[in-house]
């Protein structure tokens, strides 16, 4: 055979075993695809439905099962904001989980997208509503035979509803994502210092103080409403009132903190806090990972992008460590 007719046999083979390849990996993806379950999932909580997805491997016996916690203000189920755009960071972290096996629930808050009906006025939210539908979510999800062990994952101040939730539940673990260890009071105080002019911060300092102690404060300038608007008053009242890194502490369950080095809304002092709070806790430090989950870097425009850039791959070592962390539940 001459050099020329065997470079084309060369050639020509390995055309075909790219082909062969292409499929494969479609067959692959398609299976994947097919060996998970999913479907719209709701729990009537008696004041109102609340809507959430549900994906389900398929297993000859019960899976482990993550039920998925938003964080504040109307994020959705998929980690998404109307008032800070499509990310879909909790869709695509069930994703990871179904893969290897892991079934999970995430649900729309009631007050929230698909769940709005169940409070639609945000002056009777409270996070003590919102820790009895966890609650609620935890003991529908370890009645079904479908499920094995039951985590609780909170993204943001998700985490501490899921803290606030989980001994009721009993649940086999909790994993605080981008929790803080601080009052959330404490937590806008910092924010805002960064951002706001002196006469404005005066004035959020003296409404963070009133809410502190319980009382509503109904002047609010028009460039504090988005956060201080008098309807949304109540709730902060009753969240000013949480300590997560003492929920934290009351843990008896295994627990994972997972935080990125460069979040710009909770910071790893937080993470460590939580640490201290709960020796026993597992501490994953993610470089580069922010609020999103992606791996950003410190630069403000970038950030914010990545919290409209639904198609950035999650950071590679969260699911690696909450996988980890599942998979070694099994051996206590």
């Amino acid at each position: 055979m001459g050099t020329c007719e065997s470079n084309r046999h060369l050639v020509n083979d390995g055309v075909m075993m790219l082909r062969v390849l292409a499929l494969s990996l479609t067959l692959f993806t398609g299976f994947v695809q097919a060996s998970v379950l999913q479907r719209p999932i709701t729990l009537d909580t008696g004041s109102g439905e609340l809507s959430g997805s549900l994906l389900l491997p398929k297993s000859d016996t019960p899976v482990p099962v993550v039920l998925i916690i938003s964080g504040s203000g109307p994020t959705d189920r998929d980690g998404n904001n109307p008032e800070g755009g499509r990310n879909d960071s909790l869709k695509r972290l069930a994703w990871v989980l179904a893969k290897h096996n892991i079934a999970s629930v995430r649900y729309d808050k009631r007050g929230v997208a698909a769940s709005l009906a169940a409070t639609p006025d945000e002056r009777n939210l409270s996070v003590e509503a919102y820790v009895a539908d966890a609650e609620a979510w935890g003991q529908k999800l370890k009645a079904d035979p479908r499920f094995g062990k039951l985590i609780l994952l909170g993204h943001s101040e998700g985490a501490l509803i899921a803290s606030l939730a989980a001994p009721s539940v009993d649940a086999a673990a909790v994993i605080s994502l981008s929790g803080s260890a601080r009052p959330v009071d404490q937590v806008l105080r910092q924010q805002l210092s960064n951002r706001l002019p002196p006469p404005l911060m005066l004035r959020s300092n003296e409404l963070l103080d009133s809410l502190k102690a319980g009382h509503t404060d109904d002047n609010v300038p028009p460039q504090l409403q988005v956060i201080f608007r008098p309807s949304v008053q109540p709730y902060l009242i009753s969240l000013f009132r949480q300590d997560p890194a003492a929920a934290f502490a009351k843990l008896k369950m295994p627990a994972l903190i997972i935080q990125g080095s460069n979040d710009i809304q909770v910071g790893v002092g937080d993470a460590r806090a939580l640490k201290a709070a709960k020796p026993d806790a597992e501490l994953a430090l993610i470089e580069g990972m922010n609020h999103v989950m992606r791996i950003v870097p410190i630069d403000v425009k970038r950030q914010l992008a990545s919290y409209k850039d639904p198609q950035l791959p999650l950071a590679a070592e969260l699911g690696a460590r909450i996988l980890g962390f599942i998979d070694g539940l099994r051996t206590r």
